[in-house]
């Protein structure tokens, strides 16, 4: 669809659709008096933008090509980041809004209360304090000064600019955008990546299953022999600490499932390497990344380009964030991926019958408090009280109480590492950029037009003590004998770090071969205690085997060849267990005699090449197979304990839970195999799917609004890939990579994203990239400028 007609037909077949026995002619007429969607409403359809805007910082031109990226020039930062804001402002305004609401703890002033626990949360965390002290600390650094420029942009495209359909449908208008919102933003980020109760979580499985069975599924360590940073590289950590761990204490079942309910989504991750010139034709190092976070309508990520004399940087950032998070300069490349590191503990405290004091190291301390307002529509306003001790927030439910430290609380300067990287110029200055990254703790892959090559972790880790021991922080710490406690960090205020593991005692490798991360572990055997939420190695083994044939055979990895590993739909864990399942079911046919379609399912397996492509039967009957194997073998132990399969283990532990385990004390692990797959092609059956494609779609990706709009949907279309694969996406949760890049630094650039690049419903370029991004294909990337000036900035008031 490239016009706003087309856009209308569908309103008025959504609508038509909706109201049996409505045509089409009359949802039309209907439209056009129906109150969200009356002629108001329609005036959303003629946004065009502005062909000339004043600007106070200086001149600046906007260029938008084929896919709907802005292309800025301008001769000062300052009027080209005012100049983003703007763009960024027109594009994707409702996204911007609804994201500050939801970290503000303002989304039921505009949608009722049915997001009222969801404010709640955000206000109780106060990330808003998180953002307002890291703002006191960058607005006078220079990057202070990018996010006042850029703030005042999208304040200019609100006052100029037509406000976007959403905001019509639900009849508001936005608030001034400020440097703090988009700090905001920065806080969202790092809590999707790093907010997670895990502790928590092992402490209500302990409770109720025993700590047996959280040592078998949840070990510390997974065997594998598939780290980031293998035995050959040279890694660059200096000191050692020894680790110990102690029995697990919970806070309680309902504040535990109520926060789980508000923690980094499930499956969050992401792919990246680089791959030194010594590979490569051209002999450049090529940088990829495709990170794999929230796909949704309007596209997560967003695409832009900047030319300043001080830079020319083009990549990705989240709306709300002036600068490229994920990109390239006429220098380097670089990406991330999530380390999956600690950076979250929880306390629990000694408080008074009158819960206005905790006891702490033997005193009484009254807590802090402030009082805050959530507006509510259609509904009265809730008063709700934020109390914090020393270590940070305290969360209360159904009066089980817990502290929580985390981070991102404290100020930070990522903003501000992530502007110096767009204007780094080689290896000793991304490193230098690195060390500034406070939040949240990632992989960061990174090389420039010299050959240089490198790899280092960010991020604050905390190191943990009791009586002086250091301790890992998989545990519910006692606050008030002050366990656990992180030296130097200060919640709300600027902190020192000084009890936090020096940058130069993190894991980094300078000039390292060949390297790839997929939220695996990082090391081995970690000089310090850095977390246990690594992902599965399913994709970073075949990475690493898919990238070391092509070293071993002498063959050039090239561009394309990096490309085709992005799309690779190879799942780790068919090759694993599908072996395994077909001699189970031969087993039990020469035991018993089973259904010819349970055995011609077993064969189909067999003969499948483990790729989870959207037109293989093979794939669909594992996909659906292993599944019912994961519910086979826990939900008679996890339902009778009241824990729903949100609390199940990973597929590793689950595809290597040994015969003796004591989940298999009912029945054998073959069985267990042999029924879940019985219960799988019944489910198959009676769905009527075929193909992997006929369960595997987009349909999980929606729009904010939810399916009263969805219409503002993509199209749901069959897709490829799984939690496993390299192409990533993962149709239960709507997880996979909204964004896949290839890079050589000064030379060939392409990427895509999820969707497009504009959050507009009748702009081209809304869903533009979406059916592209399904079938692996991509689009340049270059730091060139090509086309017709759309938007000028001249200098004058705004």
């Amino acid at each position: 669809m490239t016009d706003s007609i087309s856009r209308r037909r569908v309103l008025a077949g959504a609508l038509a659709l909706g109201v049996g026995g409505l045509s089409l002619s009359a949802a039309n007429d209907l439209l056009e008096d129906f109150a969200p969607l009356s002629g108001d409403a329609w005036e959303a359809a003629d946004r065009t933008l502005s062909e000339s805007v004043t600007s106070p910082y200086g001149e600046a031109n906007v260029t938008t090509d084929n896919h709907g990226v802005p292309h800025i020039e301008a001769d000062g930062e300052e009027a080209a980041y005012f100049a983003v804001g703007y763009v960024q402002g027109f594009d994707r305004l409702f996204q911007l809004d609804l994201q500050r609401r939801s970290m503000r703890g303002r989304l039921s002033e505009v949608v009722g209360e049915d997001l009222l626990e969801g404010d709640e949360f955000h206000v109780s965390m106060d990330f808003l304090g998180a953002a307002e002290a890291t703002w006191d600390e960058l607005e006078d650094t220079t990057a202070g000064t990018m996010l006042s420029a850029y703030a005042d942009g999208v304040n200019a495209a609100m006052e100029r600019e037509d406000l976007p359909l959403e905001f019509r449908l639900l009849d508001y208008a936005p608030r001034e955008w400020t440097p703090v919102d988009s700090l905001l933003m920065d806080k969202q980020i790092a809590w999707d990546l790093t907010g997670n109760f895990d502790e928590l979580r092992r402490a209500i499985i302990a409770d109720r299953l025993g700590e047996d069975v959280v040592e078998e599924l949840f070990p510390d360590r997974m065997d594998h022999e598939t780290p980031i940073i293998r035995g050959e590289d040279d890694v660059g950590i200096a000191s050692s600490n020894d680790t110990t761990s102690g029995g697990l204490r919970s806070a309680g079942a309902s504040v535990t499932e109520w926060l789980s309910r508000f923690e980094s989504p499930t499956g969050v991750g992401s792919n990246s390497w680089v791959v030194s010139g010594e590979h490569t034709s051209s002999g450049t190092p090529i940088v990829a990344n495709d990170p794999h976070l929230a796909l949704m309508t309007p596209a997560l990520w967003y695409e832009q380009h900047i030319e300043t004399p001080e830079a020319s940087i083009r990549g990705v950032t989240f709306p709300g964030i002036p600068f490229v998070i994920i990109g390239a300069n006429a220098t380097g490349a670089w990406g991330f991926t999530n380390v999956g590191a600690d950076v979250l503990d929880c306390y629990e405290y000694e408080i008074n019958e009158d819960g206005d004091r905790y006891r702490y190291e033997g005193e009484w301390r009254e807590f802090e408090t402030q009082q805050r307002n959530i507006p509510v529509a259609g509904g009265e306003d809730r008063a709700r009280t934020i109390r914090k001790t020393i270590h940070g927030p305290v969360i209360e439910r159904e009066g089980e109480t817990v502290g929580v430290a985390w981070t991102g609380l404290s100020a930070t300067r990522t903003a501000e590492a992530i502007y110096d990287l767009g204007r780094s110029d080689g290896v000793a200055q991304a490193l230098e950029a690195f060390e500034l990254f406070d939040a949240p703790t990632q992989n960061a892959v990174y090389a420039d037009a010299d050959g240089r090559t490198l790899y280092a972790m960010t991020g604050r880790l905390p190191i943990r003590r009791i009586d002086a021991e250091v301790v890992d922080g998989n545990r519910l710490f006692d606050g008030s004998a002050g366990e656990g406690e992180w030296d130097g960090y200060t919640p709300y205020g600027e902190s020192s770090w000084d009890g936090f593991v020096p940058f130069e005692e993190k894991p980094h490798v300078v000039d390292p071969d060949v390297l790839a991360t997929a939220n695996q572990r990082v090391l081995d055997d970690p000089d310090h205690y850095v977390g246990t939420a690594y992902a599965d190695p399913y994709r970073g083994r075949r990475i690493y085997d898919v990238l070391d044939e092509r070293v071993d055979d002498g063959e050039p990895i090239d561009p394309e060849d990096h490309r085709d590993l992005q799309r690779d739909t190879v799942d780790g864990r068919a090759s694993q267990l599908v072996p395994e399942l077909s001699a189970s079911v031969n087993s039990a046919d020469s035991d018993a005699t089973l259904s010819d379609e349970l055995v011609e399912a077993a064969e189909l397996l067999e003969n499948w090449e483990y790729r989870m492509d959207r037109e293989s039967e093979g794939a669909l009957v594992f996909a659906r197979w292993l599944d019912h194997f994961a519910s086979v073998v826990f939900e008679p132990q996890f339902g009778d304990a009241d824990l729903d399969e949100s609390y199940y283990p990973s597929d590793w532990i689950l595809a290597t839970l040994p015969e003796d385990s004591e989940f298999f004390a009912e029945t054998s692990r073959g069985r267990a195999m042999v029924d879940a797959l019985e219960a799988a092609l019944e489910e198959i059956d009676d769905a009527g799917w075929e193909i992997y494609g006929d369960w595997n779609t987009t349909r999980a990706i929606e729009h904010p609004l939810g399916v009263e709009a969805g219409f503002l949907n993509y199209e749901e279309l069959a897709a490829d890939g799984s939690s496993a694969t390299v192409k990533n996406y993962r149709v239960e949760s709507a997880v996979g990579s909204g964004w896949r890049m290839v890079v050589e630094p000064g030379g060939e650039a392409t990427g895509i994203i999820a969707g497009g690049n504009s959050g507009d419903f009748f702009s081209p370029h809304y869903d533009d990239q979406f059916e592209p991004w399904v079938n692996g294909e991509y689009k340049p990337m270059d730091r060139t400028i090509e086309g017709d000036r759309e938007l000028e900035f001249v200098e004058g008031s705004t």
